[in-house]
């Protein structure tokens, strides 16, 4: 099997040499609009070579992965589902809800499968503590806790553009926590702070903030988020239902000091960044996506419910911004 992927900057750079690794795929053909890019990545992954265009992926491969700048993601999309070849294209789909409801319109009108990369949900523990949710096994959920705070802030050009904290940063959990509690949320408040540069603040945008979701069975989820964590990245979920409390994320690398004996302390080789701290999950997600290009597998993340989580970080928004709790019935689809 031939496997494209449009756009090799860092991410796709890194699905590249995955990809490559998997028994089913025989060739990974590369394309980036920027001049000798491809090229100079397929010299270092093995299996791998450059295409002159992106009509060569749709044109040569089974399926397509899509890492280009986040303002062609629609267009390239849409390319894809022109040519009948399934995709996996990084979040977000779109930039902006209006654009992002009429991709999902296509894509339901469509016969191609489309997966969001949204890699949490191949993370193979979070996987099993859904599981564990869904059958039942820990109860009555009553709060699920979760933390992702960056080792070191983005490069400050990158701000203007990165549609702030709650679209970059906090959306993989406002996709991942709904998902994992398995229902819908009702009620959003948020807040946040500038803390580690005034760049963010120049950038309308904060560095430090936290969020309160209220589900409809009564659940509720803290998800704290920071852009600076002096020891390393840092990503947990916990979870506290009737029968079990467990938690996702805390193990020998995890960038976290107890005070006090017996407890954990941070190692020098504390995870650096998302990579490496989902490197199973990103692995899992190249595997799965060739599986679902096969007609082996369903599609784990599928593109319509990148639409809810996109609509809580545009809650989220609002919610920072006004001061007060949003509900989801009450949220307009407006960006402000």
């Amino acid at each position: 099997m031939r496997i494209g992927i449009a756009g090799v900057g860092r991410i796709g750079t890194m699905h590249a040499s995955h990809l490559a690794s998997l028994p089913l795929v025989d060739e990974v053909l590369l394309f980036d609009p920027v001049d000798g890019r491809a090229e100079q990545v397929a010299g270092t992954v093995d299996g791998a070579r450059a295409a002159g265009r992106l009509d060569d992926l749709l044109a040569e491969c089974a399926g397509v992965l899509v890492a280009t700048p986040t303002d062609t993601h629609a267009d390239t999309v849409r390319r894809c589902l022109a040519g009948g070849v399934p995709v996996l294209c990084e979040k977000p789909i779109a930039k902006d809800l209006a654009e992002m409801t009429a991709l999902i319109a296509a894509i339901d009108a469509a016969t191609v499968p489309v997966l969001v990369g949204f890699q949490r949900r191949f993370d193979p523990a979070l996987v099993e503590l859904r599981r564990r949710v869904a059958s039942g096994e820990l109860g009555v959920i009553y709060q699920v806790r979760a933390v992702g705070i960056d080792a070191s802030p983005p490069d400050f050009g990158y701000l203007p553009t990165s549609g702030g904290i709650f679209r970059d940063l906090f959306i993989h959990d406002l996709d991942a926590v709904p998902w994992l509690v398995g229902e819908p949320v009702v009620e959003v408040y948020a807040t946040g702070s500038v803390l580690v540069n005034e760049a963010f603040a120049a950038a309308d945008d904060v560095d430090n903030a936290m969020v309160l979701l209220r589900f409809a069975g009564g659940a509720q989820a803290v998800l704290a988020g920071g852009r600076h964590d002096p020891l390393g990245y840092d990503h947990r979920v916990e979870v506290l239902a009737s029968r079990d409390s467990v938690v996702v994320g805390l193990d020998a690398r995890t960038p976290l000091n107890s005070i006090g004996d017996g407890g954990p302390t941070a190692s020098a080789d504390a995870y650096d960044g998302f990579q490496t701290r989902f490197r199973a999950a990103y692995l899992n997600e190249m595997a799965i996506f060739v599986d679902v290009v096969a007609g082996r597998a369903e599609n784990p993340s599928p593109a319509r419910d990148s639409l809810a989580s996109l609509r809580l970080a545009v809650a989220c928004e609002r919610s920072r911004r006004t001061g007060t709790a949003v509900r989801l019935d009450d949220a307009d689809d407006g960006e402000g």
